[in-house]
């Protein structure tokens, strides 16, 4: 009886000490670390997020748990990863001076700029007495871009409107704007071969001429969705929807060489009265920074889009092919655009509804008519 009281007596010593050292230095020395394989993808597209933790002291770790909040819209591929809501759970196991890194595939169900600021370290002793708990930061973010849509699956307002915008493009080879240089090819001027990129490349170049054209492509997207501007945004996968249309046409138009930019009547970050327009150029560039722009949008508009159309008016733009996305068009939108038209721009149309911008409109139209 005596030995039993003992062991006894020395097992509880032996947890309380495992208890306390765990407690007390049990993270000392825990270093983290999360990124993403990309920074930036497109909405249905997989990225791995990686997590790297280590153990930079002699005491091992039997257990450590991550805990932090992560969109829903980043959804992991193993269900056990999941977690329940935004919360996600990791637990790891580290020998003393150990580096683990562990990725973690997800898709990104869902357009938006998704950011991290922190992360939730604890751990203990095995037996679950002595735990420690800290806040470590952890910088990290992803980029997703709305989705692709082929272009024949977009109505557009004619069958060759884009077509027509794209031909525009190569009306005119204008001299005095330069490209680069090219190889030389059979029917090319003498005066166009470039002798300096010739004697460094041992090749015939030909100077690459670049095109002028009056027209230049604005795509706008209206974040009104019905003629109530006060009303919130109504059918948000609609709007994801009109989105991804305007992406899809200036990945078009730019691949093309159609100077292309965009403009929409909401906000990124916190609300303000600013607008987004991105003036019109035609590089790569310009098009990731469209992408990433469309990315960062909230879903609600900061004003109206007669307003948005009407400092165009004002500001007397002209020469640019204009695509309004639009849920609605107002007859203050139909003045606005005639007035667009007679700057010289062109201006075209894609509605798009749906069952509940419908409902919301007939709400609005018998409200007037009492």
């Amino acid at each position: 009886m005596g030995s039993l009281a003992w062991f006894i007596f020395i097992t509880f010593i032996v947890i309380g000490v495992q208890a306390y050292i765990y407690g007390k230095w049990g993270l000392t020395g825990i270093t983290y670390k999360r990124s993403f394989s990309e920074r930036a993808v497109f909405a249905g597209e997989k990225i791995e997020m990686v997590d790297e933790l280590v153990n930079e002291k002699i005491l091992p770790l039997p257990w450590v748990r991550l805990e932090s909040r992560i969109s829903h819209h980043l959804e992991f591929i193993d269900e056990d990863l999941q977690g329940r809501g935004d919360l996600h759970r990791t637990l790891f196991s580290l020998l003393p001076y150990q580096k683990i890194r562990r990725r973690q595939p997800l898709i990104c169900l869902k357009r938006g700029h998704y950011q991290f600021d922190r992360v939730e370290i604890s751990t203990g002793d095995p037996f679950g007495y002595g735990e420690d708990f800290i806040r470590k930061p952890s910088p990290a973010e992803v980029i997703v871009y709305p989705s692709l849509t082929a272009i024949e699956d977009i109505p557009l307002p004619s069958h060759n409107w884009l077509g027509e915008v794209v031909v525009r493009r190569w009306i005119m080879e204008d001299p005095f704007l330069t490209a680069g240089v090219r190889d030389y090819t059979a029917g090319d001027s003498l005066n166009t071969i470039n002798w300096k990129a010739t004697a460094r490349t041992n090749q015939l170049q030909v100077t690459k001429k670049d095109f002028s054209a009056d027209h230049y492509l604005m795509i706008y997207v209206n974040f009104n969705q019905t003629e109530d501007v006060w009303l919130p945004v109504v059918d948000e996968d609609l709007l994801e929807k009109a989105l991804s249309y305007a992406a899809s046409i200036a990945d078009f138009s730019i691949s093309k060489g159609v100077s292309t930019g965009f403009g929409c009547n909401t906000y990124i970050g916190r609300k303000s009265t600013n607008t987004i327009r991105i003036e019109p150029e035609n590089s790569q560039q310009q098009l990731m920074y469209i992408l990433e722009t469309m990315a960062k949008l909230n879903l609600d508009a900061n004003k109206s889009i007669s307003i948005f159309l009407e400092e165009d008016i004002e500001n007397e733009v002209s020469g640019k092919d204009i695509l309004i996305i639009t849920s609605t068009v107002s007859n203050k939108m139909k003045v606005q655009i005639e007035t667009l038209k007679s700057l010289g721009n062109a201006v075209e149309i894609i509605t798009m509804e749906s069952e509940t911008t419908k409902n919301y409109q007939q709400k609005e139209e018998a409200n007037e008519a009492i």
